[in-house]
């Protein structure tokens, strides 16, 4: 267990209908898999715990997390960032936030950010060949000012451009940072 004030959640946002998909990215089957489950077993093997799953447009049920629904969902995804990040406890230090439409990720892009937080990094983003995307970590004493910027479809994206204090960590290897957004993207 990581001691008190050092531990490192999980946030999957995984509310959107899923419009161009068709139905709800989270419900949809991976070779076998739900993308919802496929996402909260990346974010456990990580090392992350707990592991929040913010739901919205389906009922989601999974194994190893808690499900927290987000009212809002239909406002965009700045809503379930909040909605996860108030879910968490005071013991929490800092907060991995995962897509669950990025289905090829590794657990070795999440182990490299819960490192990196574990030698003092407080904001940091993965990047795949130089160019960032997802997970990225927030640390607790980001979070207020994070809400309130996280609107719209906007995420903690407004409060980590340009920041230089977030840092870059090369997670270039450890899986395919591609999101899905049709059922033609997962071929």
């Amino acid at each position: 267990m990581t001691p008190r004030g050092r531990a490192v959640a999980g946030i999957v946002l995984a509310a959107g209908e899923g419009r161009r998909f068709g139905m709800p990215k989270a419900l949809v089957d991976l070779d076998g898999e739900r993308l919802l489950d496929r996402a909260v077993r990346l974010v456990t093997a990580g090392g992350c715990h707990p592991v929040i799953v913010v739901s919205g447009a389906a009922h989601l049920d999974v194994a190893g997390a808690v499900v927290v629904h987000n009212p809002a969902w239909r406002t965009g995804m700045g809503s379930s960032l909040r909605a996860g990040l108030d879910a968490l406890h005071d013991e929490i230090a800092a907060a991995l936030v995962m897509l669950v439409d990025t289905p090829w990720l590794g657990a070795d892009a999440v182990r490299r950010l819960v490192a990196a937080h574990d030698a003092g990094v407080q904001l940091a983003v993965a990047t795949y060949g130089g160019t960032p995307g997802h997970p990225v970590l927030l640390g607790r004493e980001h979070w207020d000012s994070i809400r309130l910027v996280a609107v719209g479809d906007i995420g903690a994206r407004a409060y980590l451009r340009g920041r230089l204090d977030v840092t870059e960590v090369d997670c270039t290897g450890t899986g395919d940072p591609s999101d899905i957004d049709t059922p033609g993207d997962l071929r």
